[in-house]
């Protein structure tokens, strides 16, 4: 190679091309029968060291090459020869460097600007002179017309198999593929172990009033539910079955198209008990704690188990026709459904927390600053009001004794905010509020 440098040389020949050794495999199915990128790679070198190609370096990419711009290792090699670093490519194929007209244009316009000298690829050569860079753009079509078309085919294809009556995709829980089945010509057919589970869950919903929770742990505790991956089922999961007509026979294919077909499967519940469920999903639930903003909710955590502490109202009719109204807080249950921490009402809440305020370490900068615009507000009201003016001042004011007057006078936002100034967190436990 380097005799041959030096020949070039005294002759006044123009020096050596260097190529950079290009290997590229995609993943995905349309280009499992490209070579593997070590194949490519031996096999480019083989045919560099008997042609004595000058191999400056090599680059390896796994990424598919149908859309332009979205290769980082290509478009690195492409800046890197408008640099100067590279003259030359060597690749298995055109293919391996395009399958877009965007690229294919980038390559070709390096070639115009002389940035490229050749292309080399197994059995051809396509160097900087119109034939060849015409050669070079009919294969880089070529293999964009094949892609194009191969998205047409598979399309076309999954359209036929819904017509037969089979989604493509995995197949729900409570069916199985037949495993022995040809790709493409799988059925489904209903799993024994599952089904009747499944069954189990829209009859409880319809007919027992079971809710997404009620399934959940029905499933997963009393009758130890399991995926195919041996997982538990989600709640999210629970309503997307639940939500999901391929269990009466039919299915919509893509997702959200409009596009139903008829399956060819067994269905494991008829349609008139998927509607029933569907009914009774779709009534809007009863207001359940937490839907009211109250004035100590996401302020409080239960003492037990960590869940937050949300709170619901109550009103009870006497018989003279008054009517009382009540403020419970409780535990959410979030992290533990069957905490059994009791209720206590807001009026005995507020009382504990007078009675601990002076325990409790304030940030009496937040809080000085928000009595101080109370003042300011009260001082101004008054010379308005009645032309008088007061002399107190923020400092004079207990901070503790005005965050108390807060909490038995203050409005919801107020001991909110007061709330907020604290520097421990408050829990609930056997209806007894301590700091952590």
């Amino acid at each position: 190679m380097e005799l041959q440098n030096q020949i070039q040389e005294r002759e006044g020949l123009s020096s050596p091309i260097r190529y950079c050794l290009y290997a590229r495999k995609s993943t995905e199915s349309d280009e499992l029968q490209a070579l593997s990128i070590d194949s490519q790679i031996k096999e480019m070198l083989d045919m560099a060291k008997a042609e004595n190609i000058n191999v400056a370096e090599i680059r390896r990419e796994s990424h598919s090459a149908k859309d332009s711009g979205q290769r980082p290792v290509y478009n690195q090699l492409l800046m890197d020869i408008r640099e100067g670093m590279f003259n030359g490519i060597l690749c298995w194929a055109p293919d391996r460097l395009s399958r877009n007209a965007g690229d294919l244009g980038a390559l070709v316009d390096l070639m115009d600007q002389g940035k490229i000298s050749e292309i080399r690829t197994h059995g051809q050569r396509f160097g900087n002179n119109p034939n060849e860079k015409f050669l070079l753009m009919i294969l880089g079509s070529q293999a964009k017309l094949e892609n194009d078309h191969k998205g047409v085919n598979v399309k076309r294809g999954l359209r036929a198999k819904c017509e037969k009556g089979w989604r493509p995709g995995p197949a729900p829980l409570g069916y199985i593929h037949d495993k022995y089945a040809d790709k493409g010509e799988k059925k489904v057919f209903i799993d024994p172990e599952r089904a009747p589970l499944i069954v189990k869950a829209f009859e409880l919903v319809a007919y027992e009033n079971y809710s997404g929770r009620d399934l959940h742990h029905y499933l997963n505790e009393e009758k130890h539910f399991r995926t195919k991956k041996g997982k538990k089922i989600t709640l999210s999961m629970i309503y997307r079955i639940l939500a999901d007509p391929y269990y009466y026979g039919e299915f919509e294919y893509p997702v959200r198209s409009g596009k139903f077909y008829k399956g060819g499967y067994d269905p494991i519940i008829s349609k008139e008990l998927f509607l029933r469920v569907r009914e009774k999903l779709s009534v809007a639930p009863k207001r359940h704690p937490g839907t009211i903003d109250f004035a100590f909710t996401k302020l409080l955590y239960c003492g037990s188990c960590g869940s937050g502490i949300c709170a619901e109202e109550k009103f009870k009719h006497q018989k003279n026709g008054n009517i009382h109204r009540y403020v419970y807080y409780h535990c959410t249950c979030g992290k533990d459904r069957n905490c059994k921490e009791s209720a206590i009402r807001e009026e005995d809440l507020i009382n504990q927390m007078v009675e601990f305020i002076d325990k409790v370490d304030i940030d009496k900068l937040k809080t000085t600053e928000k009595i101080k615009k109370e003042i300011e507000r009260f001082q101004k009201f008054n010379y308005i009001i009645g032309g008088k003016e007061t002399n107190t001042k923020a400092t004079d004011v207990n901070v503790k004794n005005y965050a108390k007057y807060i909490l038995l006078e203050g409005t919801k936002q107020e001991k909110r905010d007061l709330l907020e100034c604290l520097k421990s967190k408050m829990y609930l436990k056997e209806k007894t509020i301590s700091i952590g």
